[in-house]
């Protein structure tokens, strides 16, 4: 079916199917114009928790398309039409003239957010949208996306430059410290994401970078641990942990994050 049969054995098999049909409808209303299918998030680090995680894609287009053809794939992959197993789905949609090149945008076509625990949203515009989160998510998927169609992540979508990564990180650091609409454990988890980003220069899977981080900071780890257990259950029975902790701890990672940015002129 032009998916790679056997990328697709890397992820759970939980999400086979659906990842299948969701290539398929994608397929359909992109026709030649699709360069690409990516899975980047969870699912490229290797840390997807069935009933917990999002399923994260990417795809890259040729072109741009038509409005009316990326307001057709947002109807033909929306929860309703195709329910998603996983908590939800997040489908980035960009033309693949600008994912080749590295930026400091968010430059979309199409942002689609779909699933029994995600609000629904289909955005066309960029105008307004913080950036971090997309940067951030480009840079995964340059490292370890998993190409369910066409050429390999790397070959799609460009690493972004170090200052604009960096950006993203501090701004993505930040909004965790706000805590607004996030769960505590992921502020955690995503925090200890960024710590081991600075270290290694690489992305890790959350519990990995959990593990790294407690082992190194004795003051933190019960924290982490705590964390950890939380982001093992199911988002609906997701623990509570103490709110001044958590906001030490970020407080702590944002030292980090900002010695560094500050290292490459970010």
């Amino acid at each position: 079916m032009g998916a790679k049969t056997e990328l697709f054995h890397a992820v759970p098999a939980e999400v086979r199917p659906y990842l299948t049909e969701l290539v398929r409808r994608t397929r359909a209303v992109c026709g030649p114009r699709l360069t690409g299918v990516v899975a980047v998030g969870s699912l490229a680090l290797g840390d997807y928790r069935h009933g917990r995680s999002d399923i994260d894609v990417t795809v890259v287009v040729e072109g741009p398309p038509s409005a009316a053809a990326l307001r057709e794939l947002a109807d033909a992959l929306d929860h309703r039409r195709l329910p998603c197993p996983a908590a939800g789905l997040e489908l980035v949609v960009y033309a693949a003239d600008f994912a080749r090149v590295p930026s400091g945008e968010a430059g979309y076509l199409l942002d689609l957010n779909t699933g029994a625990q995600l609000p629904g949203r289909a955005a066309f515009d960029t105008a307004g949208a913080p950036s971090f989160w997309y940067v951030i998510d480009r840079s995964v998927a340059h490292q370890d996306g998993i190409a369910l169609y066409g050429p390999p992540a790397s070959e799609v979508i460009a690493a972004p430059r170090p200052t604009d990564l960096y950006t993203a990180i501090r701004a993505s650091v930040r909004e965790h410290g706000d805590g607004e609409g996030h769960l505590a454990d992921n502020r955690v988890l995503n925090g200890c994401r960024s710590v081991v980003y600075c270290r290694t220069g690489r992305w890790f899977a959350k519990r990995d970078a959990a593990g790294q981080v407690a082992a190194a900071e004795e003051d933190f780890r019960p924290l982490i641990e705590a964390a950890v257990r939380s982001f093992e259950r199911p988002r609906a029975a997701a623990l509570s942990l103490p709110g001044p902790q958590v906001r030490a701890f970020l407080a702590w990672v944002r030292a980090r994050v900002d010695e560094n940015a500050a290292a490459v002129g970010a």
